[in-house]
């Protein structure tokens, strides 16, 4: 599966009021590896940046003046999401943006594209409720390295969020082991990569009689605290418990 981590810097908060994009950051996974095929834009937005705004990523209208418009560099943008899976955190903010840039040229809005978008908040929420879920939250629990982060930049945040998304969804694929003996998962069964087990006998435990009789018991206890409710395991005697 390819999938595009993907970050935006904007002008302000707001794209129906006139806020730009000025900055985009792509990097590209490829079977839950980083490829190093990613993109990173800056982009003159033709207007200043909110103060606020300029305070979270630093970059200046004087450093943006030369740089491409969006039209420069929307079919090279298009060319490389074609076919992805988007994930961004808060998508709901950078989708807006980037289909007011669409709009502005005459373009389809993302949801019309042959990409898929996957909201990585809305899985950290899910998988962490009640908890901070920012990029930087998320960095410290799942101990991805965020030292360099003093301002928010689009490829910097697109990278720190591809090691996030990659450790929050560890759990849900395959274990393999590729040629330098690094462990990581991937997804799918046909990958040339994964372990073959189906040579390996396991073997089989088979519980002593003390070790079912201290089941039993601990069985019993459970029932008589619950009130009678053990539905599972409950047998006369250890000989019994299978």
């Amino acid at each position: 599966m390819r999938q595009i981590v993907l970050d935006t810097e904007t002008t302000g908060l707001n794209p129906q009021t006139g806020d730009r994009i000025l900055e985009i950051g792509c990097v590209e996974v490829l079977n839950r590896r980083l490829t190093g095929n990613d993109r990173h834009y800056y982009i003159n937005p033709e207007r200043e940046s909110h103060e606020d705004a300029l305070k979270v990523h630093g970059i200046t209208s004087e450093f943006l003046k030369d740089k491409p418009l969006f039209k420069d560099i929307v079919n090279d943008l298009l060319e490389y999401l074609q076919g992805s899976e988007l994930i961004i955190h808060n998508a709901a903010f950078d989708v807006a943006f980037m289909n007011k840039e669409f709009e502005l040229l005459g373009l389809p809005p993302i949801e019309k594209l042959d990409v898929r978008v996957t909201d990585s908040l809305a899985m950290a929420r899910e998988l962490f409720p009640g908890k901070r879920n920012s990029l930087d939250a998320l960095c410290d629990r799942l101990g991805v390295d965020n030292s360099n982060r003093t301002l928010h930049g689009a490829l910097l945040d697109a990278q720190l969020l591809a090691d996030v998304y990659i450790n929050m969804t560890r759990g849900q694929h395959a274990l393999v082991i590729d040629d330098s003996g690094d462990y990581s998962g991937t997804a799918g069964h046909n990958n040339p990569n994964a372990a073959d087990l189906s040579a390996i006998t396991f073997p089989v435990i088979i519980a002593t009689p003390e070790e079912l009789q201290a089941h039993q018991k601990v069985l019993e206890e459970i029932d008589k605290e619950s009130g009678g409710k053990v539905q599972w395991g409950l047998a006369s005697s250890p000989s019994t418990v299978s």
